[in-house]
């Protein structure tokens, strides 16, 4: 009777292991922020190592913060045959400048930096000469690529893929994960993020938030809701900013016609697509269009869906859900 009760009791056990399965969590820094992956897999697999090389090799390929990367010798005029990853950003900028009429554009790295909002310090006043002299260097239009060589005009643009390389990132290792026969899994990285499947661990879906934006820096959360098999990206204003003399707020995104920072009551975009790349460049792209070109487009790209949380002429936050984007 009492082998009986153990051997019942060991059974219960068992089955009770079985039913609460455990996600495997990674976690670490990347880009200058953060990466945080959570899949399940019977065998419970650690991939940080596998990870770890895709993140330097995108990190070869495509930071302008490396020297030594693909990135930095195209923009020093030292390299023009560039590697699967860069045809693969390159290709998709592509489509979403010409889809924004021009609104993202990689070629505008080197206002970036004169405004300093990218990799390199600009030590000297801007002035309007300086501006429309930069200015000379921006447009997409003005470079192409036929088996992987960069064609440029002259003068030779400087690339920033910066807008859309994180989203990018958030893909490979998803598509990595796939391929390892992962069918359940949240990959975040600084934000940006794609899931797909659910949550084995809480058996539910995969629960995201959108942030208030915080002046303060604070973290609080605006949407909660449950991302299966889509990617989202946000781009918010209210971090990275800068102020006039009168106190008008201009985000951290140049605009591509004029050269100067993008004045804006958006203060966040979130998109979700059906990969991080295209959520991260659209995002991008609807902070600088305003809310009525936003709408605009969106009503001929249906595949997309935005959030948008802005101030309205009184400065009261509002908020904007399009293309059946999730509701509380």
């Amino acid at each position: 009777m009492k082998k009986s009760i153990v051997l019942l009791l060991l059974v219960l056990s068992l089955v009770a292991c079985k039913q609460k399965p455990q996600n495997t969590k990674l976690t670490g820094p990347v880009f200058g922020t953060f990466y945080d992956i959570t899949y399940y897999s019977e065998s419970n697999p650690n991939y940080t190592k596998q990870i770890d090389s895709l993140f330097y090799i995108i990190n070869k390929s495509m930071s302008n913060y490396q020297a030594n990367s693909d990135i930095s010798k195209v923009n020093r005029h030292e390299l023009e045959v560039v590697d699967t990853h860069f045809v693969t950003v390159f290709n998709i900028s592509k489509q979403i400048y010409d889809e924004t009429e021009g609104v993202f554009d990689p070629t505008i790295g080197k206002l970036v930096n004169a405004w300093n909002f990218g990799s390199e310090q600009n030590k000297t006043k801007l002035d309007s000469v300086k501006v429309d002299s930069l200015m000379q260097f921006v447009g997409f239009d003005k470079i192409g690529l036929k088996n992987n060589t960069l064609i440029k005009t002259t003068p030779k643009p400087y690339i920033d893929f910066n807008a859309i390389a994180k989203g990018y990132a958030v893909d490979v290792i998803s598509i990595f994960l796939e391929q390892q026969n992962i069918s359940n899994y949240m990959v975040n990285i600084g934000g940006e993020l794609r899931a797909k499947g659910e949550n084995f661990e809480k058996q539910s879906g995969w629960t995201v938030g959108i942030e208030n934006p915080n002046f303060d820096g604070s973290q609080s959360y605006d949407k909660v809701f449950v991302l299966k098999d889509e990617a989202m990206a946000t781009s918010g204003t209210y971090r990275k900013f800068k102020l006039d003399e009168s106190g008008n707020r201009y985000a951290h995104i140049i605009d591509t016609k004029t050269g100067y920072p993008t004045k804006t009551n958006i203060l966040s975009v979130s998109v979700i697509a059906e990969n991080c790349m295209l959520a991260d460049g659209y995002a991008t792209a609807f902070q600088a269009m305003g809310i009525d070109k936003v709408k605009q487009f969106l009503s001929n790209h249906q595949e997309l869906k935005a959030y948008l949380i802005f101030e309205n002429e009184k400065q009261e936050l509002e908020t904007l859900s399009l293309n059946n984007f999730p509701v509380n």
